[in-house]
């Protein structure tokens, strides 16, 4: 028995959900670390409340992909978790930029890093499970399309958060000025207005898509290699949770091999995001890095909101080259090469004196960000057996944050007293990252990589 051929658009609403999450996902990445100084953090602590992120990560993927692997009822294997985790997520989005609200009873700095936890631990409760599906309902010749449109899902959600806090002010006239504490209303406006796409777009793959149940992915003869995999027709079912520590130390090669890419790739993501608004604060704008609420300092967030915009638009579009450049040329040149293109996309920020043509240090960025969203997840997939796809896509995310929690811990130290409080070379660090992730790249063993001759 094999599994059926979707069509494109049966694709596209199995990830729509995924526009929703990376819409609140974008908000937080590009305006979080300017909430946190709004309410009292300094430049070198931001990274230390960014560590909440990846280790939410951490925490919540492996158990939720353990768990979904095992759950069955009358709404599926996967959507129950899709659904929690955006209502969660929501919570926080709607609730992080009026954490101020609660300062008869908590710090608004502790509020608002308190809601950056829910919702990193919702986003990934929801994430997880959408990496899976695919897994779970494509057949091999459609993964890297399935992940692909994820991806560009992803782009065109990630553009419409982080564009939405200029939006409002420049076509709306919503205020970006800010007191003392207080977040600029256009802020505020843009993460409620994410809490409901959110919601929405996950109720859109909620409603539209069917799952497998787990006897029929048992009775599938996946065309894959599973030589790799540690799974053998005669072992029994695993049935406890802490058997995700065995699974780790059984993972297939292929996914020790793309660890390392990951690693790098996210230690670079990772001080992007942290850095990238007092970075262009300081080196663009010429602003002190002591300067957090002047109304230049606004227009730095909210740029850097628009470049963060543009680097997921063009990833968006990217992600539908991606099938067909890896067809060409392999998977791994084309991840290879992205890489090198982003790396040399952020380490062009530091030579570039007009925020405009910043523009084009993204356009590298989106190159590398679709690669890194998509590529992994596909040399991946072939390498895993169906029943243990939710389990090690968690697992895998382990080598997503714990690069992410190095820099978490490094970062703030480096920037204050190796950069001397120079957030520019953060992002310097994270074009050197690429680099070093794509070459080892080449050392990953595909699988069922198909070249055309």
């Amino acid at each position: 028995m094999e599994k059926r051929k979707l069509s494109f658009w049966e694709i596209w609403n199995m990830s729509f959900g995924f526009l929703g999450i990376q819409m609140g996902f974008a908000l937080q990445n590009a305006n979080a670390s300017r909430i946190l100084q709004i309410f009292g953090a300094d430049v070198h602590e931001l990274s230390w409340f960014w560590i909440i992120a990846p280790l939410m990560g951490l925490l919540v993927q492996p158990i939720i992909g353990y768990y979904s692997d095992n759950t069955w009822g009358r709404f599926g294997r996967r959507k129950p978790y899709f659904l929690i985790g955006a209502i969660l997520a929501s919570v926080g989005l709607i609730l992080m930029p009026q954490a101020d609200l609660f300062i008869a009873f908590l710090p608004a700095l502790w509020v608002g890093a308190g809601m950056l936890m829910i919702m990193d631990a919702s986003f990934n409760i929801a994430m997880e499970p959408f990496r899976a599906l695919v897994g779970d309902n494509l057949r091999t010749d459609q993964r890297t399309l399935g992940f692909s449109v994820q991806t560009a899902l992803i782009g065109f959600g990630a553009v419409v958060g982080s564009w939405l806090p200029y939006a409002l002010t420049n076509w709306f006239g919503i205020s970006n000025e800010t007191s003392q504490g207080i977040v600029p209303a256009n802020l505020i406006l843009s993460f409620i207005i994410g809490a409901i796409i959110l919601v929405a777009s996950i109720l859109v793959t909620v409603l539209t898509t069917k799952e497998y149940t787990p006897d029929q992915l048992a009775s599938f003869q996946d065309d894959n290699n599973y030589s790799q995999t540690i799974i053998n027709d005669g072992e029994k079912e695993k049935s406890s949770l802490l058997d995700i520590f065995e699974d780790f130390k059984k993972m297939p090669e292929t996914m020790r091999q793309l660890s390392w890419v990951q690693f790098f790739s996210w230690f670079g993501l990772f001080g992007m995001w942290v850095f990238a608004t007092p970075a262009i604060a300081q080196h663009v704008y010429g602003l002190p890095y002591t300067d957090s609420s002047s109304s230049n300092y606004q227009n730095a967030g909210d740029w850097t909101g628009v470049l963060f915009g543009v680097y997921n638009l063009v990833s968006a579009f990217y992600a539908f080259a991606l099938p067909y450049i890896a067809k060409k040329i392999g998977r791994k040149k084309t991840y290879a090469i992205s890489l090198i293109i982003g790396g040399i996309g952020l380490l062009s920020i530091y030579i570039i004196p007009d925020k405009n043509w910043l523009i084009l240090s993204m356009i590298g960025v989106g190159i590398a960000w679709a690669s890194i969203l998509a590529m992994p997840y596909a040399i991946l997939a072939g390498s895993i057996a169906p029943k243990k796809m939710g389990v090690y896509m968690g697992i895998f995310n382990f080598f997503i944050v714990i690069p992410q929690i190095i820099n978490a811990l490094i970062g703030g130290p480096l920037v204050k007293y190796v950069y001397a409080n120079h957030a520019i070379y953060a992002l310097i660090m994270s074009g050197i990252s690429f680099l070093i992730a794509a070459v080892l790249v080449f050392k990953v063993n595909d699988v069922d990589d198909i070249v055309s001759q």
